[in-house]
């Protein structure tokens, strides 16, 4: 399947794996590279520049084909060493990058000198303008059905998706809530040349996170998820478990005056508890509503390798018969 982001990025599928705290180690992004999509580490989840520059030759070891990097720029509650993580992209001859959190325009001229592609996650058209105009080669376009953080505009993907194919020039995939053939198929329609999926890739068999945490995938509906941090306009979605549904109360007692000190012990610290030790309720994890799709573990190759073929026949079969 040959889109816009396949010939951007020098990639069989368009499929990416967005990047993802404690999941996007070289395990994650290789097994997923290998299966002919866009396989991401993520740089922030390494404790310093010099650990993602090891993380990267641990993923070059692993795949020969295209990975890229997700560098997140956070809204002010730390300050990374954002020019040692470049640094270490660079060295390490990463040539993709999905930056994601506040504008990256300040970071991105060594990034563009070095030729890296840079696409932006966005959650509203106007932030996809944005990044546009800053010389982003792509976006990632996400909808409020996404895990993690969906923005405060509340857009689900069936209307972001067409407005954004209005407006933009550049090439964006669909993000949030995608996770099987029918949604690529609908994606493409929608005008993205691609899909980028987060909690999909977690309950695959390579992917380097606890069992229980796969297990709580398979387990869960699309009713079970919570947004969070509303009333800081930080909103998150999350897999429900007792810890979250405290943290709501906490929130719905405390409202506007709610501060991030209030709700710290719910969010600081809690991905190492769940993701390598399985510790399910320690806390608030993201999740997209898509999770009521997942029903298996499969290899990422079956898993893209699949969605991929799956799209195919279904462009070729159910949707040429309407017009047949």
């Amino acid at each position: 399947m040959k889109t816009a982001i396949t010939e951007l990025f020098e990639i069989e599928h368009p499929v990416i794996q967005g990047g993802m705290h404690y999941v996007g180690f070289a395990e994650m992004a290789a097994a997923v590279s290998n299966a002919g999509g866009l396989g991401i580490i993520t740089a922030l989840t390494q404790k310093s520049p010099e650990d993602l520059a090891k993380e990267i030759g641990r993923c070059r070891e692993m795949t020969d084909k295209p990975i890229g990097v997700n560098l997140t720029f956070l809204p002010g509650f730390a300050t990374p060493d954002y020019p040692g993580y470049i640094k270490a992209i660079i060295d390490g001859g990463v040539k993709i990058v999905e930056t994601a959190g506040r504008s990256p325009e300040a970071y991105l001229p060594p990034m563009k000198e070095a030729g890296i592609k840079i696409i932006h996650k966005c959650t509203s058209v106007r932030h996809s303008l944005k990044a546009e105009r800053i010389g982003c080669d792509a976006v990632s376009v996400d909808g409020f059905e996404c895990g993690g953080h969906p923005g405060e505009d509340d857009i689900p993907n069936m209307i972001l998706l067409p407005r954004a194919a209005e407006e933009l020039k550049i090439p964006f995939v669909a993000s949030g809530g995608i996770g099987n053939a029918q949604q690529l198929v609908a994606a493409l329609a929608l005008g993205a040349e691609g899909i980028n999926m987060g909690t999909r890739f977690i309950a695959t068999k390579e992917a380097p996170v606890h069992q229980n945490v796969k297990d709580a995938l398979v387990a869960a509906s699309e009713l079970d998820t919570r947004l969070i941090m509303r009333s800081l306009r930080n909103t998150e979605r999350v897999l429900t478990n007792p810890a979250v549904e405290k943290m709501i109360e906490v929130e719905k007692e405390k409202g506007d005056a709610t501060t991030i000190e209030d709700v710290m012990e719910f969010v600081g610290g809690v991905y190492p508890k769940i993701m390598q030790e399985g510790t399910m309720e320690a806390g608030a994890w993201s999740c997209g509503m898509v999770v009521g799709l997942i029903h298996d573990i499969p290899s990422c190759e079956d898993l893209v390798g699949g969605m991929v073929r799956d799209a195919e026949a279904i462009i070729k079969g159910r949707l040429q018969k309407f017009v047949a």
